[in-house]
């Protein structure tokens, strides 16, 4: 820990996959304002293992708050303080976060380190080079009766 006043980040509940990270500082975030906002904790990690904080749902229910890049990655060689790029996605309230506040949760995980093979082509598949939505998931709404467009 790099500021012993604060909490640990610490499990809210048995089986938890993330633990809390606190705000080592008082912060408040406009609507659409973004903070790189310190959490007091550095760790090391093995290596074969990263860190990935996640934003907390409750948060993000209730007052928009997300966290900009997530997850955010936090590799094994890093020794720095863990920071977190909070953002206010509320369109007209401001967030206010005071220090202690947990404001991210972080996932410790066991990655792979692959090989990189340059190819001239790649193996064939069912999905093919299909991605951002070509499985669907959704049903559009015919446009003679999207009331979005008037229609």
């Amino acid at each position: 820990m790099l500021d012993d006043a604060l909490e640990p980040p610490a499990y809210a509940r048995p089986g938890d996959a993330g633990a809390d990270l606190r705000s080592r500082i008082d912060v408040s975030l406009a609507p659409g304002e973004r903070r790189l906002v310190p959490t007091g904790v550095s760790i090391a990690l093995p290596a074969g293992y990263a860190g990935f904080v996640h934003p907390r749902s409750g948060l993000a229910a209730r007052h928009g708050l997300s966290v900009v890049n997530a997850p955010g990655t936090i590799d094994a060689g890093y020794r720095g303080e863990v920071q977190v790029i909070l953002l206010n996605t509320d369109r007209s309230e401001t967030v206010h976060l005071a220090r202690g506040d947990r404001v991210a949760q972080l996932v410790i995980q066991r990655v792979e380190q692959a090989s990189f093979v340059q190819v001239r082509e790649l193996p064939e598949s069912v999905r093919g080079a299909g991605g951002f939505g070509s499985t669907g998931g959704f049903t559009p709404v015919p446009e003679a009766h999207n009331p979005a467009t008037g229609g």
